[in-house]
């Protein structure tokens, strides 16, 4: 037991696993939409995107969120209007900009060289630099998203499986749409420091891909996704605090280590179901008689022969003539 109650006498390491935790949970709930949606490279993007955010607001003299936060959302409200344009796809949209915002920021980098140590947390995270504030924000927004996913489960539901037919019932599919894609520019923003620009599509999609292995119900999805959202940044923390690695690092490492425990049970698992199956479906030799295999020929080539151990009938009685 010291072995988990040792690095909880420490107060950034208690901040580190809550922030972790929470993290892990909310983005492993979103994940589960963006995985259903085949979407994964939004995450990638978006995140990209507000490290742009992210460097002006410092230069600035900013709040990291408020900065971070305007740049963020501006990116989705820019994507999903250029996206609306029949030449311009979805995926081309989310390249243009996101790569864009994030050129601004390396430029800036560049520019103002002084601020290069404090950027490489927020592309790689420092969740031990989490304060009690940053563990008010993500708490928050973890909240927020929550109640708002819960809020809006159906149309979310029906839009992530078909969006052309909740056209047609009525759902406004274009500012669901936007919802979403405010929620995870939140979600992102809050998860930077935890995990680092280059990890946070990771943390989103693996523990949903990792789910959508082992289920294939919605209900139990969401909540495995979680589950392992949650455990993952738990063990992470443990094993980043053990062997003095990176903590964003380690986090996805422990998901990925799921999705390989995962994949390789469902491999198992399919291949020994068709052999039980065939088992079962072996014909039952009749009541009364046991099996036994002969080899006359010693070539392996075996002969099966059913004994009857039944008394046979008697021949019926005729009538005295």
């Amino acid at each position: 037991m010291s072995f988990l109650i040792d690095p909880l006498k420490y107060e950034f390491f208690i901040h580190g696993i809550l922030a972790a935790s929470l993290v892990g949970g909310i983005c492993a709930l979103i994940g589960v939409y963006i995985v259903l949606r085949r979407m994964s490279y939004i995450g990638h993007g978006l995140s990209h995107a507000v490290f742009g955010g992210a460097v002006v607001s410092t230069v600035m003299q900013w709040n990291f969120y408020v900065g971070a936060g305007a740049w963020g959302f501006l990116s989705v409200l820019l994507i999903n209007a250029v996206a609306r344009k029949k030449k311009v796809g979805a995926d081309a949209a989310i390249g243009v900009i996101t790569t864009a915002s994030f050129a601004v920021g390396v430029a800036i980098i560049s520019r103002y060289r002084k601020f290069t140590k404090s950027f490489e947390a927020t592309l790689f995270g420092n969740i031990l630099g989490v304060t009690t504030e940053d563990l008010w924000i993500i708490c928050i927004v973890a909240l927020v998203s929550g109640l708002l996913i819960f809020i809006f489960y159906r149309q979310f539901l029906f839009t992530t499986f078909d969006s052309e037919v909740a056209r047609i019932y009525g759902v406004p599919v274009d500012w669901v749409e936007r919802l979403f894609s405010l929620i995870l520019a939140a979600v992102i923003i809050v998860s930077m420091q935890v995990m680092g620009v280059t990890m946070i599509a990771a943390g989103i999609i693996m523990p949903a891909v990792t789910a959508r292995v082992l289920t294939d119900s919605f209900n139990k999805m969401v909540f495995l996704s979680i589950v392992l959202g949650v455990l993952g940044g738990t063990l992470g923390m443990y094993v980043s605090f053990y062997f003095d690695v990176s903590s964003g690092a380690t986090i996805v490492l422990v998901a990925a280590s799921f999705f390989v425990l995962a994949y390789a049970y469902q491999m198992i698992r399919e291949r020994v179901g068709p052999l039980k199956k065939e088992v079962r479906a072996l014909p039952v030799p009749p009541t009364g008689t046991h099996t036994h295999l002969h080899n006359p020929d010693h070539a392996g080539f075996y002969h099966v022969h059913e004994h009857s151990h039944e008394k046979p009938e008697a021949p019926e009685a005729k009538p005295p003539s």
